[in-house]
């Protein structure tokens, strides 16, 4: 499950709605509404998360943050380690490898050292 899969899923379930009531309103269908909760298709776009936040009424702050949740949702993720040292690249290898055997306590960790450091451009 993506992080914006689980606050959706949180959302719809605190308004006591069924995945297929919701899909219908949304006018998607229930498998892909499904799909996008458990992180099994691609993150959703920006117009469809403006579609959900208006569908519950978020607005200001709070949308804003599911727009960043639906950025940060990729359920699969590709790393290019060309030309930083070979740290980096050992890694993404090894973070590639056993993140699945990682404890929530330890991603929680490893997810604050990330955040707290200063953000990079982006190579073109």
């Amino acid at each position: 499950m993506t992080p914006f899969g689980a606050r959706l899923r949180a959302l719809r379930e605190e308004r006591h709605l069924t995945l297929t009531r919701m899909a219908a309103d949304l006018g998607l269908s229930a498998a892909y509404l499904s799909a996008l909760e458990h992180g099994k298709r691609a993150r959703p776009t920006p117009g469809l998360v403006r579609q959900i936040c208006g569908y519950f009424g978020i607005i200001w702050d709070d949308a804003d943050e599911l727009q960043a949740l639906a950025k940060r949702s990729r359920p699969k993720v590709t790393l290019d380690t060309g030309g930083m040292s070979p740290l980096a690249t050992e890694f993404a290898n090894l973070l590639a490898d056993r993140i699945g055997d990682l404890d929530d306590p330890t991603l929680a960790r490893l997810l604050d050292t990330v955040k707290a450091t200063a953000p990079r451009r982006r190579r073109a």
